[in-house]
């Protein structure tokens, strides 16, 4: 239900408050018919009335209707009036209401759905320049609001009081390149923002419960790329990727904030969070999937009834990387994955549950995590007949660890490796494809760990001795105190060993 509204949305706003600036003669039936075009390569069926008077093209009525594939129904948005204005210069306008109403409705599937919203916008105008083939459209508007109006699904509507869900978006300025040959369509788009705020409330009309989460983003700037085909099946992904289609883009902004608060079960609980900035960029490309996203200096305050103080968390800097390939190859295909959470720090309070004698360093933490390796797609993830399979998708074939760090507590753990993995062979090692490499592990401060582990009581002598006679197995001593170096080898015959020696 929620990926319809979501599609619904995203197409609705795109018509109605997208971005874009060049130089040529355009006429407002070209405008239009870019749109429609447009439109119409994503799957939707228009719906409209065309009146042309003087120098400007007038669409009423206007709607937009996508089928679902395998009889899941329709999604309909409704866009009321559209003026497009010559302005007789070689360029457009396109005359916007102050007052917007947007309306989404989902029929046929399994939830008939009724969503309207209205958009405001004050100071808002919409340009477009260039010629039939090369459009840029250029918009800026000094507030742009999204705000809901009401919702029903299955003729029962949400009640009033049940939920208000405002986006506003301020100090709006982009630009929104269209350039079209006889094979696709280009798309470039850039811009910037001096804020976007979400204020969401949502009271449980079954019960107590309600939340009501605000977030701002200040001084965003973005920009993306992207490429459709002319002649493209809508839903059908595993297709849209084969023939090329694909974007590229990042977000970027300079500060953030966040507060959760509400009511659940009868307990309150409260969440704020802040940094000083973040990047996100995405992609789909080639037949890959990307992912990266960064956030910096960090901090997180949580708040409940069960909780007798309220938990203050803090990072420097946390992110996420993820690479995949998503179309079935008989080939190897490479992958990357990525995890970062640099000097994290807790409260004294939280400390003190398990060390209020303070015996463990309060030293920050971090843990990093690097990856790359090649698998074997085996099929390709959108094929709608894989995803009611259980099928394993992949198999890896190559696992290489760029980076592995862990340090907390006066203690660090280092390690790079690199295996390569046998699928013919899953008996050697209990249902795992055989693996065969090697990798080396550094470990500083592992027999100071310990110590303080017993004077608090959390391990007792025998459990220490096993602890070290483990570490004095695999591990040889290396260079400064209490550094301990492991050099671990795999091979496929099912033999492992450490620093030479065989332990399996």
């Amino acid at each position: 239900m929620r990926t319809r509204l979501l599609q619904g949305t995203a197409a609705a706003l795109i018509l109605s408050c997208s971005a874009q600036v060049a130089l040529a003669d355009l006429a407002p039936q070209d405008v239009w018919s870019d749109w429609q075009n447009y439109l119409t390569t994503l799957g939707y069926e228009l719906n409209a009335k065309e009146t042309i008077s003087g120098n400007s093209l007038t669409v009423s009525d206007l709607s937009a209707v996508m089928e679902r594939p395998g009889g899941e129904g329709s999604v309909i948005i409704g866009l009321g009036t559209l003026v497009f204005r010559d302005n007789g210069d070689g360029s457009v306008s396109l005359d916007m209401p102050h007052v917007m109403p947007l309306h989404v409705q989902t029929k046929g599937g399994e939830d008939n759905i009724d969503l309207q919203v209205t958009v405001t916008q004050s100071g808002a105008s919409m340009v477009f320049t260039g010629s039939p083939q090369d459009i840029t459209q250029s918009y800026r508007s000094g507030e742009t609001v999204v705000s809901y109006s009401s919702l029903s699904v299955n003729g029962e509507p949400m009640p009033a009081d049940a939920l208000r869900a405002t986006l506003a978006l301020k100090e709006l300025v982009t630009t929104f390149h269209s350039l079209k040959d006889d094979q696709n369509r280009t798309y470039d788009q850039s811009g910037s923002m001096g804020e976007m705020g979400i204020d969401l409330f949502f009271n449980d009309p079954k019960n107590t419960d309600e939340m009501f989460y605000t977030t701002s983003l200040r001084n965003l700037t973005f920009k993306g790329q992207s490429t459709i085909p002319n002649a493209i099946a809508a839903f059908d992904y595993s297709q849209m990727l084969q023939k090329g289609v694909g974007y590229t883009g990042r977000i970027g902004y300079s500060g953030g904030s966040s507060r959760l608060t509400g009511k659940a079960e009868d307990q309150d609980f409260m969440m704020t969070s802040t940094s000083t900035g973040g990047n996100l960029a995405s992609g789909m490309k080639d037949g890959k999937l990307s992912y990266d996203v960064s956030q910096t200096d960090t901090e997180i305050m949580l708040q409940t009834n069960d909780l007798p103080f309220p938990i203050a968390l803090a990072s420097k800097e946390v992110g996420f990387k993820l690479d995949i390939p998503l179309l079935k190859s008989d080939a190897d295909q490479s992958f990357a994955f990525g995890l970062t959470l640099a000097d994290f720090t807790m409260p004294e309070e939280l400390w003190g549950i398990f060390d209020p004698s303070k015996v463990l360093p309060r030293d920050p933490a971090t843990a990093m995590l690097d990856l790359t390796g090649t698998v074997k797609v085996l099929a390709n993830i959108f094929d709608p007949n894989y995803a009611e399979s259980l099928d394993t998708p992949a198999e890896l074939t190559g696992l290489t660890i760029k980076d592995l760090q862990l340090s907390a507590a006066g203690t660090s753990l280092t390690g790079k490796g690199d295996f390569t993995f046998d699928n013919s062979d899953t008996t050697t090692f209990d249902g795992m494809p055989a693996p065969d490499g090697a990798a080396d592990i550094q470990l500083v401060g592992g027999n100071g760990l310990v110590d303080k582990l017993i004077a608090m009581g959390l391990i007792s002598d025998q459990d220490a001795m096993g602890a070290r006679m483990m570490m004095g197995m695999l591990g040889t001593p290396g260079e400064g105190d209490d550094t301990l170096n492991s050099h671990i080898e795999v091979k496929p015959s099912g033999q492992i060993f450490a620093n030479g020696q065989r332990l399996k």
